[in-house]
């Protein structure tokens, strides 16, 4: 499987964000954290969104950040051709959802943590 980006990434253990950067390393999965707060999540640097990272083999994006937020990310996360999007509790935008329809990007309104907690991911 390709890497899951995790986008709205931060340094704090406490967030789900990072919960779900825990949860795919204890299986295995590789990720990558990106945000806009600096800092490291289980030592791997958070990559700034704002620099719009080129990152090959992307299967996931998952969603951590409001729909607000999402608008001007739309077509840097459409280019990083994800299979999918989750969109967690929270990060649901019907408007986004289209976009990455149209685009062959299957669309999930989950949990990424409960995913990965019933293998389901």
């Amino acid at each position: 499987m390709g890497k899951t980006v995790i986008i709205g990434s931060v340094p704090k253990p406490y967030r789900y964000a990072y919960q779900a950067a825990t949860m795919l390393e204890e299986r295995s999965f590789d990720f990558i954290p990106m945000g806009i707060q600096k800092g490291e999540v289980l030592g791997k640097e958070i990559l700034n969104v704002h620099d719009r990272p080129k990152i090959d083999d992307v299967d996931t994006i998952t969603l951590y950040i409001n729909p607000t937020r999402q608008k001007k990310w739309y077509e840097y996360m459409i280019s990083l051709a994800p299979k999918r999007i989750i969109f967690n509790p929270g990060t649901e935008n019907q408007e986004f959802k289209e976009v990455a329809l149209n685009a062959g990007i299957e669309c999930i309104e989950a949990c990424t943590l409960v995913m990965l907690s019933t293998g389901v991911y």
